[in-house]
Formats: structure tokens, C-alpha cells, sequence
């Protein structure tokens, strides 16, 4: 199953509460800790909720 690395690039100060709550389900606590999870529909809809805080990139 293809699987996708999440970076997170920008600051949480002044997002809203749910983009906040969003990243750290993904597992994400500050800029540049990146984690690896599949790709499935529920992390494409979490990463579109907050595509403008994080980088994505597909892994092998």
C-alpha cells in the first residue's frame, strides 16, 4: 500500500482550533516533524484540512 510522508512546514500560532487538533492526529507536535502513514481516505481528508501548514510526499 503506497504511503505518505507528512512534514509540517509552518506554525499552528493563530490557525484555527481544529486545523490545531488536526495535525496533532496526525501525529505531528512542531515544525519539521514529519511522520510516515498510509494512504488512505481519512489522511487524504486530514492533510487537505491543513495542506497549507504541512508537505506531503509519497514513499515506497
Amino acid at each position: 500500500m503506497p504511503r505518505l510522508k507528512v512534514t509540517q512546514t509552518r506554525s499552528v500560532i493563530g490557525t484555527k482550533q481544529n486545523q490545531r487538533e488536526t495535525l496533532r492526529s496526525l501525529g505531528l507536535k512542531r515544525i519539521n516533524d514529519a511522520v510516515v502513514k498510509e494512504d488512505r481516505p481519512e489522511i487524504r481528508g486530514m492533510i487537505r484540512t491543513v495542506t497549507h501548514l504541512v508537505r506531503v510526499e509519497e514513499v515506497e
